[in-house]
């Protein structure tokens, strides 16, 4: 097993494509596939060629070893103390690139699947956070656990508090503590929890029902959800009602409303 160090940064995320589905795996376990600055520009790099490919319907992303992903990699933070001004520009700059590759997942045309096992904590918990859905072994643990060594997990917040009640949510960020996969599922924070050992299997599945629907109906639903979420009621309608406008005038809807006021299958999706 390569240590990240060791590794190309092709490496550090691995891609595998089935049926439509592409599988993202986080390849660095001797870090718990910390967020560092290659892991990160691997990640945003891989996403951006998926928006791209109209073949993908819909990402899966996974994790090597044992656990998902421990967030920041605070070794090479720590390094940067050493700057002129302490790190602070450093620090800013790698914070928006990670916010930045947390938008590329909320902002991808394709739904995204968080299928997590072991401990997701601070960004990696923002990560999870930042999927569209997301299925977890029973023996998953989440935490945005920063509070607990002097660093708030302010970025994580962002999608954290976007996902769960703020109460939970404030727990979460100033006890530090980890809570496991029942609870976060309680909270809303994901979607199913399976054994380990259907981890994948149940991931897969839900990846394999999205990639049958129409990827136009998709990408139009995915982009309107959270642009309609950050909308006064009134405007978000409004917005909604356009969205639906022009999603009728797609092909695809015109051809699967056509098949099923006739009663006929779903005709082959184009896309368009």
């Amino acid at each position: 097993m390569a240590y990240e160090g060791e590794l190309n940064s092709s490496d550090l995320v691995q891609r595998s494509d089935v049926d439509g589905v592409a599988k993202l795996t986080l390849n660095a376990p001797r870090s718990i596939n910390a967020l560092s600055e290659a892991m990160m520009a691997a990640l945003s790099d891989t996403l951006d060629g998926i928006a791209e490919d109209r073949s993908v319907k819909a990402v899966i992303l996974r994790s090597a070893g044992d656990h998902f992903c421990a967030g920041h990699n605070l070794k090479e933070m720590t390094e940067r103390r050493s700057d002129p001004d302490g790190g602070f520009q450093y620090f800013q700059d790698l914070f928006a690139k990670c916010s930045a590759m947390m938008l590329r997942v909320v902002c991808l045309p394709q739904p995204v699947i968080a299928e997590v096992k072991g401990i997701a904590t601070a960004a990696g918990c923002q990560l999870v956070a930042s999927c569209d859905l997301a299925v977890v072994a029973e023996d998953a643990r989440f935490a945005t656990s920063g509070v607990n060594i002097g660093l708030f997990c302010s970025t994580p917040m962002v999608a954290l508090s976007r996902n769960v009640p703020q109460k939970m949510a404030m727990e979460m960020l100033l006890l530090g503590d980890f809570l496991p996969a029942a609870r976060v599922a309680q909270l809303g924070l994901v979607n199913r929890v399976v054994p380990r050992g259907e981890l994948e299997e149940s991931a897969t599945e839900m990846a394999r029902i999205i990639a049958k629907k129409s990827p136009v109906a998709i990408r139009t639903g995915k982009r309107a959800y959270y642009r309609q979420t950050e909308m006064a009621l009134e405007q978000a309608y409004a917005y909604a009602g356009r969205v639906m406008a022009e999603n009728m005038m797609a092909r695809d809807t015109e051809a699967g409303i056509d098949a099923f006021t006739r009663k006929e299958p779903m005709p082959e999706w184009t896309g368009e």
